[in-house]
C-alpha cells in the first residue's frame, strides 16, 4: 500500500467506513456494519472504529489511510455503482497512491450480467470496469458493481458495494476465507443470555464477582426495556472457545437462575410461543396502553398460529366492557388502570377466546393522562389461567414508546414465568 507505512498496525483489529451522503442524515441507517462487525468477532477481531463519509473522494481516502495505518482489516462498504456520486474506487486508488484503469475483462462480466436480467448496460456503467492497480476484483454474483481486495505489509483492505445482499455475498465469497486464515484457527464465540423482569444493575451486582473469573471483557449487559441480554465470549479454537462457553453458562445460570428466560433468541415471546406449542395451549391477549404491540411480538414468531389464537385491543372503557366483558362496576371504582381491571381483561379474554391462558395488559402511557395517585408509565399487567389470575404493577420510567416497550416484555414475561411454573 504504497502512500501508507507499516507501523502502528495492531495485530486483530479492524475498521469499517460505510460511504455515503445519504447515512450522513437521518433517513437512512448504516446497517451494513454491524453484519459485518459480527462476521470479523467471529473470526477473533476487535473492531475499533467505525465511521460514515460521505461521497467525497478526498474524505473516503483520508478514513481509509488513517485506518490502515493502525487496523490489520479495513472494510468498506458502498460508493462503487455506477452514478456520479460513486467515488469510492477514486477513494481507494488516492489511499493507496495507486492508478486506476480499465479493465475490459471486468466490463465484459458486467455487460454478461446485464444481459441476464434483460438490460443493456448504459454507458455509465463503463465506469464500474475500472480497477484500482494491484487489486483483486470480486465478482459481484448478486448485481452488478464488482468489489476490491488488496493485501500488502500485513493489512488487508476489502472494498464491498453498499447494496447489504451484495455485500453479504462478498462477504461469504471473499472476506470469511481471508479472515480464516488471518486467525490461524482462532475464533471468537458468543452466546446470549436472554433475561426478563431484571435491571441492569441489579444483575451487575449479582455477576460481578464472575468477572475475575472469565474477564470482564468477555462480559456484556445488553439492557433494553423489560429484557436483558448478557453476552458471554470466548477465544481459542473451535473446541476451546465452546468449552469455555460451557462453562461460563453453567456459571452465569446458576447465580441468575430462573431469570435466564433463554438462550440466543430474539425475544421473550421466542419463549413463550413454543412453550405454548409444545404444551398443547392457546393464548388470547387484551390488551389497552400496548395498542396491539403483544399480539405483534408474539405474531413475529413462525409457528405463532399453533399457540396464539387472537387478541382485542380494549383501549376504550367500552371495548373493555362490550369486547372483554370487564364489568362497568370495576371501570366505575378502580378506573380503567387498575389491578382489578387488568384482572377481568385477562380473565374476559380468555373465556371470550375459549383459551388456556390470557394476557391483560392496561396503563398510563402518556406524555398525558396522569394523576398524583396514577402517574404517568403506571402499567398493571395479569395473566389468567384456568387455575387463576396473576397480577403485577409498576411505574416504567421513560417516554410512551420505552412504556410500551416496557409493559410488552413484562407481561409476556409474567406468562412465560407461569408457563413454566416458576413463580
Amino acid at each position: 500500500m504504497n502512500s501508507t507505512t507499516k507501523r502502528n498496525v495492531v495485530k486483530g483489529t479492524a475498521g469499517c467506513v460505510a460511504v455515503g451522503s445519504e447515512l450522513l442524515g437521518d433517513a437512512k441507517l448504516d446497517l451494513n456494519s454491524l453484519e459485518i462487525t459480527r462476521t470479523l468477532e467471529t473470526y477473533g477481531f476487535d473492531v475499533v472504529e467505525k465511521r460514515v463519509v460521505g461521497d467525497s473522494v478526498e474524505r473516503i481516502a483520508a478514513s481509509i489511510r488513517e485506518l490502515l495505518d493502525g487496523c490489520e482489516v479495513v472494510i468498506v462498504t458502498g460508493g462503487l455503482g455506477p452514478t456520479a456520486d460513486d467515488v469510492t474506487r477514486e477513494g481507494v486508488a488516492l489511499a493507496l497512491g495507486r492508478e486506476l484503469f480499465f479493465d475490459p475483462e471486468v466490463e465484459v462480466w458486467l455487460q454478461e450480467r446485464y444481459e441476464r436480467v434483460g438490460r443493456t448496460m448504459p454507458e455509465i456503467g463503463r465506469s464500474m470496469a475500472m480497477v484500482v492497480e494491484g487489486s483483486e476484483i470480486i465478482r459481484n454474483t448478486a448485481g452488478s458493481a464488482p468489489g476490491i481486495l488488496v493485501e500488502e505489509n500485513g493489512r488487508l483492505l476489502a472494498v464491498f458495494p453498499g447494496v447489504p445482499w451484495e455485500m453479504r455475498s462478498m462477504v461469504e465469497s471473499h472476506l470469511k476465507a481471508s479472515l480464516e486464515e488471518r486467525s490461524s484457527g482462532r475464533i471468537r464465540r458468543s452466546r446470549t443470555l436472554l433475561m426478563g423482569g431484571v435491571v441492569e444493575s441489579e444483575v451487575e451486582g449479582r455477576i460481578r464477582h464472575l468477572y475475575d473469573r472469565f474477564g470482564r471483557d468477555n462480559v456484556t449487559i445488553l439492557a433494553s426495556f423489560g429484557a436483558l441480554r448478557l453476552v458471554l465470549t470466548a477465544s481459542g479454537t473451535e473446541v476451546e472457545a465452546t468449552g469455555d462457553l460451557d462453562r461460563m453458562e453453567e456459571a452465569f445460570r446458576e447465580i441468575l437462575g430462573d431469570d435466564v428466560a433463554g438462550i440466543n433468541i430474539p425475544g421473550l415471546a421466542h419463549v413463550v410461543v413454543p412453550a405454548l406449542v409444545v404444551s398443547g395451549q392457546t393464548l388470547a391477549t387484551a390488551e389497552s396502553c400496548t395498542g396491539g404491540l403483544v399480539g405483534a411480538a408474539l405474531t413475529d414468531v413462525p409457528g405463532s398460529s399453533d399457540a396464539y389464537m387472537g387478541g382485542v385491543i380494549s383501549y376504550s372503557n367500552q371495548a373493555k366492557e362490550e369486547m372483554v366483558g370487564v364489568p362497568q362496576e370495576l371501570l366505575i371504582e378502580h378506573g380503567a388502570v387498575s389491578e382489578s381491571v387488568a384482572r377481568a381483561m385477562a380473565e374476559g379474554v380468555r373465556k371470550r377466546f375459549g383459551t388456556d391462558w390470557g394476557l391483560g395488559v392496561t396503563g398510563i402511557a402518556g406524555p398525558s393522562g396522569g394523576t398524583d395517585e396514577k402517574p404517568v408509565g403506571l402499567v398493571h399487567w395479569a395473566v389468567a389461567s384456568p387455575d387463576g389470575v396473576a397480577a403485577r404493577h409498576r411505574e416504567f420510567p421513560g417516554d410512551r414508546e420505552i412504556v410500551r416497550q416496557w409493559s410488552v416484555n413484562v407481561v409476556l414475561d409474567l406468562l412465560r414465568r407461569k408457563i413454566g411454573g416458576l413463580s
